[in-house]
């Protein structure tokens, strides 16, 4: 399934795949001047094919490797072979061979599907890309993924920000995310003069800084409720219960993989450096 809509003269691509009538779990890319920010899953591989079949497609960009993200890079470039994909350069190796590098569980496969293999170009941490009107910088943010990123439009006050910030109060996490570092990229974002936040999925932002201070915000007292606890000794289950409440369905749809103890692992994990980026100090490879 996929729902064009025009923030001009930005093209949001809403994508998601047909299950009993319905679209379940939307992801989104974005077409702006010939430039396509992620490619959405490989279940909606051909109707984004489709939709960008007679567009002048210069160059793709991933945000990050996850399969929602980067599911038709693959058709694409046979079907725009001189558009370019770029990406992190330690992405690359994922793109060229998702199948083996980025196993999916049996909810991903049954949402968004195996990605076909990409061959890639590397991009530099405030790098420019650009195209006939805009330039769009590179702005390394890990925590989503160790290899995410953003771009951002100094002139417009543009953020495509993939997942980095999607909205919403967090009470679990997906397995090997880095809470800290999701809390350290969005003060490197909240930084920038945004007038317009283009996310991953989500509704488009209008002059976001407000929601941005409140996600760092609520996050970052969620990780004290979770440090004090386990200073007093409790367990981690003990503590997800506390802070995160009572069991939730997206743990049992993805087997734990998204989950409320996931959430309290990665707070403790990260406890040793919290205290330099709450202070605002960039995680590795970030651009103020």
């Amino acid at each position: 399934m996929l729902r064009a809509s025009q923030y001009s003269p930005v093209t949001r691509f809403d994508l998601a795949r047909t299950i009993a009538g319905r679209g379940r779990y939307w992801t989104t890319a974005y077409l702006v001047d010939g430039l396509l920010v992620d490619s959405g899953c490989a279940h909606t591989a051909g109707e984004l094919c489709a939709a960008l079949a007679g567009e002048r497609l210069a160059c793709i960009v991933n945000t990050h490797t996850h399969e929602d993200h980067i599911g038709a890079n693959g058709p694409l470039q046979r079907q725009h072979p001189q558009a370019p994909i770029l990406a992190h350069p330690a992405a690359l190796p994922l793109l060229a061979n998702p199948r083996a590098l980025q196993p999916l569980h049996p909810y991903r496969r049954l949402f968004w599907g195996w990605p076909q293999p990409s061959q890639a170009r590397p991009l530099a941490d405030g790098e420019f890309v650009c195209t006939e009107r805009y330039r769009f910088r590179v702005i390394f943010t890990p925590g989503h993924s160790p290899h995410h990123l953003c771009l951002y439009e100094p002139d417009q006050g543009w953020l495509f920000s993939g997942d980095l910030f999607v909205g919403g109060e967090d009470r679990a996490l997906g397995a090997g995310y880095d809470i800290w570092g999701i809390i350290a990229s969005l003060k490197a974002v909240l930084a920038l003069p945004i007038s317009r936040l283009f996310p991953g999925s989500a509704r488009v932002r209008e002059a976001p800084h407000q929601e941005l201070q409140a996600k760092i915000d609520y996050l970052e007292a969620l990780g004290e409720r979770v440090l004090d606890l386990h200073r007093q000794g409790w367990g981690v289950n003990a503590i997800a219960r506390r802070v995160c409440g009572p069991p939730m369905l997206v743990e049992a749809l993805t087997l734990g993989h998204f989950s409320r103890r996931n959430l309290v692992l990665s707070y403790l994990a990260g406890r040793e450096h919290r205290h330099t980026r709450r202070n605002g100090d960039q995680p590795d490879g970030a651009t103020p």
